[in-house]
């Protein structure tokens, strides 16, 4: 694909506002042919102008928005985040989209089969969330709940229910649109696609809101649009809008419930794409005539992907987990003072744990998750990118060592997905690449996704403009399916970026030393999960690492200045998740991970021999090398960060919790996390300091 350029993000002299966004819905040459799209739109999605310098809101406050599905969305797949984040006081507003109503049929295990009533069953889902945020705030599961109705765009109304206990607040809003309609057997998927569909609203039993609410496209992105302006949250979550290319037999694919063709169910698919559509609305609609960025991060959860993948989660975050599970679920014996139900009764019990599809053993990002790419100026004052309001970012250290941050600095580029890939040139200017939603509509409009890139013009100085580099793929379906960039620096002054292709393989472009960047190019070999890992050993050689089935994919170069290709061999036992690596002492390359279902790290030296090390938890592990050998960064079992360095693992126990993992970086001051927290905002943690508390641990 042709390249495109966007306008020069010069803060320093003051950026100049233009307008480009034709030159970047340009760059795609396909349109979109399944998932999200079809003919033409009556109405595009507005997009912010990417043209950096907008002044950027600061909320001052955290407010998490969940956007779903189904209920049990939530629960299943964004679990533990949610939990991490209720347990630290931020308040929840979740919006559920269809009325999960299903077949209707709400049948206890062992029981009789009822007769079908779409309102009861509705009812009794709604219930079984009203149970679990209780449970999960720490209260009686049977507290009541308050129940009203709000007030939407467009003159429309829903059912909202609200929890508070102290200064913690849950709200739900239950838009219940239908799961299907007479002519389409899926409705969402096809209210996204089709420019003619509205539907009616499935009242549950004994709402307040008894009367049913007309939607089309239009109006329920108004409505999403509309409670992001009301609610103005720090962080929303929704489920994966670009899933997996799968294939599979149709039996198969129909037990697994999934769409065809790709590795989720079409709601899910459908109401991700309604909501980042939402997000990006969201943008051009708060910055028309000057107004502010809002201060956001997104992130974006896969669903029936976990099928696929090993399982990630240990045991004591597991059953926690699917404890939760539990008053979702309900009984029929219960006296929950719901006449239409106590939960779904399919879902409660030990059944989340015995499901055969596994879906509640695995907590997966579509992307990886919101943090920064970190350098250390010269100086020593930290640097910071990232996304805000699906825009990149800076953020600098006030001071050397000072652990506080300045206002951010739009450098514009969105809407971009959650974490930014990052290289250091031999001159020290900084690259930074982003995966951008290049467009992103329903009804026809153009559904594209391109790796974009943000080069510094000297030293710590201004930044060039915007670079489309496209992608791997052959159609801009396909497109869609790519993962976040990844690059590395070699000694010969190229860089190596990579990317996760359509086929769950890695492709790569290559920029020489003297600027230039080579055709994308694929490198076959096995599939592997999102979250790469690229890395320069001691010898000078380039090399890149997946989370496979079975065992860690490599592939690198056989000698300096060589193509990257595939090395069959395997690294290690089965990963779970992401691999962090690092240069050995001894040459080669050493690998941190966790392996499915396993709390403690697995390092994997030279030669592939392997071996635990403690550190237990779960989620991605981060490593960085320092003067006194690697340094750690993970989190433990309550979600709490831990660093191990120097022979000493640090426990963070004050602060805003972690969204992801943030990065890790050898400070002049030592090693330090910089994360962001539930407020969307940056922090930086140097163990050692009062924000930590160590204790003895051995050397790695």
């Amino acid at each position: 694909m042709a390249a495109a350029r966007i306008p020069e993000p010069r803060r320093e002299a003051g950026p100049r506002r233009r307008s480009v966004i034709a030159a970047l819905t340009a760059l795609g040459a396909t349109t979109a042919v399944a998932g999200c799209s079809v003919p033409e739109p009556r109405r595009p999605v507005p997009a912010a102008d990417p043209a950096p310098g907008m002044p950027i809101a600061s909320a001052g406050r955290a407010q998490l928005m969940q956007i779903l599905a189904h209920p049990d969305d939530d629960l299943y797949f964004m679990n533990p985040d949610t939990q991490r984040m209720l347990d630290a006081g931020v308040p929840l507003v979740s919006v559920y989209i269809t009325a999960g109503e299903h077949t209707g049929v709400n049948r206890a295990p062992g029981g009789p089969k009822p007769r079908p009533d779409t309102e009861a069953y509705t009812a009794a889902r709604h219930q079984g969330l009203r149970q679990t945020y209780a449970d999960l705030l720490g209260l009686d599961m049977f507290t009541p709940w308050t129940k009203g109705v709000a007030s939407l765009r467009g003159d429309r109304q829903a059912e909202i229910n609200t929890l508070t206990s102290g200064s913690r607040r849950v709200e739900l809003i239950f838009l219940n649109l239908p799961e299907h309609t007479r002519r389409h057997w899926t409705a969402l998927p096809s209210l996204w696609n089709d420019r003619s569909l509205s539907v009616r609203t499935v009242p549950a039993q004994g709402s307040p809101l008894r009367e049913p609410v007309e939607y089309d496209y239009d109006g329920l992105l108004d409505v999403l649009v509309g409670l992001m302006e009301q609610y103005r949250p720090t962080v929303v979550q929704t489920l994966d809008p670009d899933p997996d290319i799968q294939i599979s037999d149709e039996r198969t694919r129909r037990k697994d419930s999934e769409q065809p063709g790709y590795s989720d169910h079409g709601d899910h698919t459908a109401a991700a794409c309604f909501g980042w559509a939402a997000m990006v609305r969201w943008v051009a609609e708060a910055t028309e005539n000057g107004g502010q960025v809002p201060g956001f991060v997104a992130n974006a959860f896969r669903g029936y992907y976990n099928r696929h993948w090993p399982k990630n989660l240990p045991p004591a975050v597991l059953a926690e987990k699917a404890g939760h599970l539990v008053p979702y679920g309900g009984d029929p014996d219960w006296r929950c003072g719901n006449s239409a139900g106590c939960g779904d009764y399919a879902v409660g019990g030990d059944r989340p744990l015995t499901n055969k599809k596994g879906w509640v053993r695995s907590t997966h990002h579509r992307h990886p998750g919101p943090r920064p790419a970190v350098f250390e100026a010269p100086g020593g004052r930290l640097v910071a990118y990232g996304v805000l309001g699906l825009r990149a970012v800076r953020w600098r250290e006030t001071g050397a060592g000072s652990g506080r941050w300045g206002a951010p600095d739009d450098l514009g580029g969105g809407p971009l997905a959650p974490a930014l890939g990052s290289a250091v040139l031999r001159d020290g200017r900084q690259l930074l690449f982003g995966l951008r939603i290049a467009a992103l509509g329903g009804r026809g409009a153009a559904n594209r996704r391109e790796i974009v890139l943000l080069e510094q013009r000297t030293a710590g100085g201004a930044f060039l403009a915007w670079t489309g580099l496209g992608h791997p793929e052959s159609t801009e379906d396909r497109g869609r399916r790519i993962g976040v960039p990844v690059a590395v620096t070699a000694p010969d002054g190229r860089v190596h970026l990579f990317v996760r292709d359509a086929d769950r393989r890695v492709s790569t472009r290559v920029r020489e030393a003297g600027g230039s960047w080579g055709p994308w190019r694929a490198l076959g070999g096995e599939a592997v999960q999102d979250g790469l890992s690229a890395v320069v050993d001691a010898g000078g050689l380039v090399h890149v690492f997946g989370s496979g089935i079975g065992t860690v994919r490599h592939w690198a170069q056989p000698a300096p200045g060589a193509d990257v290709v595939f090395r069959p061999e395997g690294l290690g036992p089965e990963p779970g998740g992401p691999v962090a690596a690092l240069p050995g002492r001894e040459g080669g390359v050493r690998l941190y991970y966790r392996t499915p279902a396993t709390a403690a790290v697995t390092l994997v030296g030279g030669g592939g021999r392997a071996g635990r090390i403690g550190l237990d938890g779960y989620g991605p592990v981060r490593a960085v090398a320092t003067r006194r050998g690697p340094a750690l960064l993970s989190r433990d079992p309550r979600g709490r960060l831990l660093l191990r360095s120097g022979g000493r693992t640090h426990t963070r126990t004050l602060g805003a919790p972690a969204l992801e993992s943030p990065a890790l970086l050898d400070s002049r001051q030592g090693p330090a996390a910089v994360g962001l927290g539930p407020d969307a905002r940056p922090w930086i943690w140097r163990p050692g300091a009062r924000t930590a508390a160590a204790s003895q641990a051995p050397e790695i």
